[in-house]
């Protein structure tokens, strides 16, 4: 069994804190809301690495603790819903999401302890403090994403931002052809009207939260860039079909 990841740190701290935050997280997700996974079969049927979840943002951490329990729950054969948290007691210490380092650095002690729980840090290459920016994207950044995946699984964010109907990146597109994941969508629904931006701070009770897993997408590695992420915004409701009811039904 191994003792650390491929980043150098302790497998078993990042079981006890992702158990330490995964407990606090619970009681908004499934006490004081309700929180509903679909998808589950989907879950449990996955290769053991070089797995990529793409999944629609709505708080900075919220979704990852959310999508991160509902993954845990899954291979614990837990249905629809989370029950009885007993999965936090061993969890799968193979999960990675990506996380952009200036969010993870300007909050401080906080962010710093979500790291050691699983982010694997990257600097955006078109955003910093909150303006817009162009450079050319760093190599080693995306190494840092290929290494997570040859051990584990990993959780993305195609747009890059909590902001709904967002542009996908293009990078993610690029990562999938050169790195041939399993990728499999994942939506999810309800958390910007239950918590705060960053997802900490409860807004309102009793709303109905779901996490979806979708069926691996068939990827044409033929395809561009701009095809294979129209396909994943399209996967997890981003796209202008689900926008624009009208563009919908004119497309039916």
């Amino acid at each position: 069994m191994k003792l650390f990841d491929p980043f150098g740190n302790p497998l078993l701290i990042k079981r006890v804190l992702f158990g330490v935050f995964g407990s606090f997280f619970y009681i908004g997700l499934c006490v004081i809301n309700r929180l509903r996974i679909n998808g589950t079969d989907i879950v449990r049927d996955l290769p053991s690495n070089n797995v990529l979840f793409v999944s629609n943002h709505q708080t900075y951490y919220r979704d990852v603790m959310a999508i991160f329990h509902s993954i845990c729950a899954a291979k614990w054969g837990y249905g629809r819903r989370l029950w009885s948290p007993f999965y936090l007691l061993w969890i799968p210490a193979r999960l990675y999401y990506v996380a952009a380092t200036e969010t993870m650095k300007k909050s401080g002690f906080l962010p710093w302890l979500f790291s050691l729980a699983g982010a694997v840090t990257v600097k955006r290459s078109w955003r910093e403090a909150g303006q817009d920016v162009q450079r050319r994207v760093d190599v080693s950044e995306v190494e840092k994403i290929y290494k997570a995946l040859d051990f584990g699984w990993v959780l993305t964010f195609p747009q890059g931002t909590t902001k709904p109907y967002a542009e996908g990146r293009r990078g993610v597109a690029q990562m999938i052809l050169e790195q041939k994941p399993v990728v499999v969508p994942v939506v999810i629904n309800g958390f910007r009207r239950a918590f705060n931006k960053k997802g900490l701070l409860l807004k309102k009770k009793n709303v109905d939260l779901s996490v979806t897993f979708k069926a691996p997408l068939e990827i044409d590695y033929s395809a561009g860039k701009d095809q294979i992420i129209e396909q994943i915004m399209d996967a997890i409701e981003q796209s202008d079909r689900f926008r624009f009811p009208h563009y919908r039904q004119a497309q039916a």
